[in-house]
């Protein structure tokens, strides 16, 4: 195999969720990797819904069949 032709390996890298709970050390051609949801903040996993709402469509359905947040 050519030499400098392959990315460097780190054995060590730090595989770290959004939420901050969960941190894993695995091996990768990255020093550091930043996921968005693990199994600690998944729904399935977790028993927990979580409604990620970026334009406010929850609260406009919401108030367009006059549901209660209760």
């Amino acid at each position: 195999m050519k030499k400098e032709l392959h990315p460097t390996y780190h054995e060590q890298a730090k595989l770290e969720c959004a939420c901050g709970n969960s941190t894993w050390i695995v091996g990768s051609t990255k020093e550091s990797i930043s996921v968005e949801i693990c199994s600690s903040c998944h729904p399935f996993w977790s028993g927990e819904q979580k409604i990620v709402d970026t334009e406010g469509r929850v609260e406009r359905m919401m108030r367009r069949y006059n549901l209660n947040n209760s």
